[in-house]
């Protein structure tokens, strides 16, 4: 746990140790690597104990249960459930359960190894990977530290505690529409524990609280760090490459109605789910975490002297800045164009075949290793042992989920499971599988990752909707955007984790919280989604 009454100690590069802890390996971390209680490690030794011999059972039982189903599809539903227990129990790391089913799916023979890799050379993957590079720049060379520091001393900001929060959450959603929400939340978090101390010394001075006070225990504390974590899973929604669900949603949605969701269609049909989302979260935790204290003072100076500690921007940060500026402007390019032309005319198809996301990401990536820093010694922006520090686990993640969405549809297995629950629950409307959509995404990422949620549930949305012979674009979307939707457990996410470790945030908050914001973002996705789709004319 970290001792709120002292500052994070620095290292002479400037890192510090919450710093060290957390941007290394935060998204997947073995119980050596968490500080957690006695109750907490028995739970977790149980958990990940009985997942090791429960996933091969899992599997084994449903490969030989006589179901009336082709083989192939018998034998993919197995290594799926098979890895779904892996993915939720984790007695290995989620992207390694992931390795594992794609290995027996091979060896088992219910595909060929050439048919079942295919989706880990798509675009989307180099999408994400070109992403991953610009953002571990970001963090290298202080952008995003910067930009934070630069929000939290607006005049006015650092009085208040209501102020505070609200502007941590501004910052964390913003920075996560382009940076791994994991990242965002572990880059901001020793900036968030600064500011607790100084709150926690001012109410201790004021007499606020009793001498003998848990500044681990207070509601301010609990608000703020729920508000970095909350705040980046709403921001990761607002671009495409924002968080993984997004871009695996959008392809198996691109493939199966034939219908491109451009960069800045995204962004203009998620902008009102995520502004709604962000004043609900505001209020909501700021009722049901009520700060102790609300007036301020010595917050405006920590952030003063953190932000004199970044001197003035260097020549990487400017150079980081021309290759996000180049990056972000080519991604919405081809929307203006579309905007213009339309999406019919060859002016569009030729920009947008030309100015591919995947494409454009590793070119904004590539850079950053040929903008210099030291021309006479040959020093660029981004050294390649930089770029080998990304979070290589979330795109190995991403790659497997691809191909378990690509062989639901491939081997006739999602059609199969969207028939069989299209009977099953009778749905009928749009609407009626929206709502269904979004529940199972929801309930799903609640356990395990939300990459892994979209991966499974897109697929089966899909054929439940073209069963009902209505659209799937809709409800394959609601689907998407709920798998990001995971706020009740420090499990759902790796920012629920990381704030959850900081030992301000008790389960029983995050719980409450977190259940309501599950309800909230399921309608307010419910509602909005389908009316902004109509607006961009999307989904005809």
């Amino acid at each position: 746990m970290t001792d709120l009454g002292d500052k994070p100690s620095a290292t002479p590069g400037g890192r510090t140790d919450v710093d060290k802890a957390f941007l290394g390996t935060a998204t997947y971390r073995s119980l050596g690597e968490q500080h957690l209680s006695p109750r907490e490690e028995a739970f977790e030794k149980g958990r990940r104990t009985v997942g090791l011999f429960l996933a091969p059972l899992v599997a084994s039982v449903f490969w030989f249960l006589p179901f009336d189903l082709p083989g192939e599809q018998q034998g993919l539903a197995a290594v799926l459930l098979g890895v779904i227990v892996l993915w939720i129990t984790e007695p290995v790391p989620i992207p390694v359960g992931g390795f594992i089913g794609i290995a027996a799916i091979v060896v088992l023979g219910v595909s060929s190894a050439d048919e079942t890799l295919a989706p880990f050379g798509s675009s989307t993957i180099f999408t994400f990977i070109g992403a991953f590079i610009l953002a571990q720049a970001m963090l290298k060379h202080g952008v995003a530290q910067r930009f934070a520091m630069f929000v939290l001393s607006l005049p006015g900001v650092g009085k208040s505690t209501f102020r505070v929060i609200i502007a941590f959450g501004v910052i964390t959603a913003l920075l996560s529409a382009f940076v791994s929400n994991t990242a965002t939340v572990a880059m901001l978090l020793p900036t968030a524990i600064g500011i607790l101390t100084v709150i926690a010394k001012l109410m201790q001075s004021k007499g606020t609280v009793a001498e003998d006070f848990d500044p681990l225990r207070l509601r301010v504390g609990v608000a703020l760090m729920l508000m970095l974590a909350y705040g980046a899973s709403v921001g990761g929604l607002l671009t495409p490459v924002g968080s993984p669900p997004n871009l695996i949603g959008r392809g198996l949605i691109e493939e199966a109605t034939g219908e491109t969701i451009s960069f800045l269609d995204w962004m203009i049909m998620a902008a009102p789910i995520c502004g709604l989302m962000f004043v609900a979260l505001a209020i909501i935790l700021l009722l049901l975490n009520r700060p102790e204290i609300r007036e301020l003072e010595g917050v405006e100076e920590y952030v003063r002297e953190e932000k004199a500690k970044l001197g003035r921007p260097s020549l990487a940060e400017r150079n980081t800045l021309i290759a996000f500026g180049i990056t972000v402007a080519l991604w919405i390019f081809p929307g203006i164009i579309a905007v213009l032309f339309t999406t019919e005319s060859a002016v569009y198809e030729t920009v947008s075949g030309r100015l591919d996301e995947g494409v454009v990401a590793i070119l904004g990536a590539s850079l950053l290793f040929v903008l210099p820093t030291k021309w006479s010694e040959r020093e660029f922006t981004m050294r390649w042992s930089d770029a080998a520090k990304i979070d290589w686990g979330t795109i190995v993640l991403f790659g497997t989920g691809i191909v378990f969405g690509s062989l639901l549809e491939d081997t006739g297995l999602a059609l199969t499971i969207g028939e069989g629950a299209f009977s099953a629950l009778g749905l009928t409307s749009v609407f009626a599988i929206t709502i269904f959509a979004a529940i199972l995404a929801i309930l799903i990422s609640e356990t395990t990752s939300n990459t892994a949620s979209a991966a499974v549930v897109v697929p089966i949305i899909i054929p439940i909707a073209m069963a009902a012979g209505v659209n799937p674009f809709i409800p394959a979307l609601a689907a998407t955007f709920a798998a990001s939707f995971g706020f009740m457990l420090p499990v759902s996410t790796p920012q629920n984790a990381i704030v959850y470790g900081s030992g301000a945030v008790p389960i029983t908050k995050m719980i409450r919280s977190g259940f309501s914001f599950d309800i909230l973002g399921a309608i307010l996705i419910v509602i909005l989604l389908p009316m902004m789709v109509g607006v961009l004319g999307l989904g005809g």
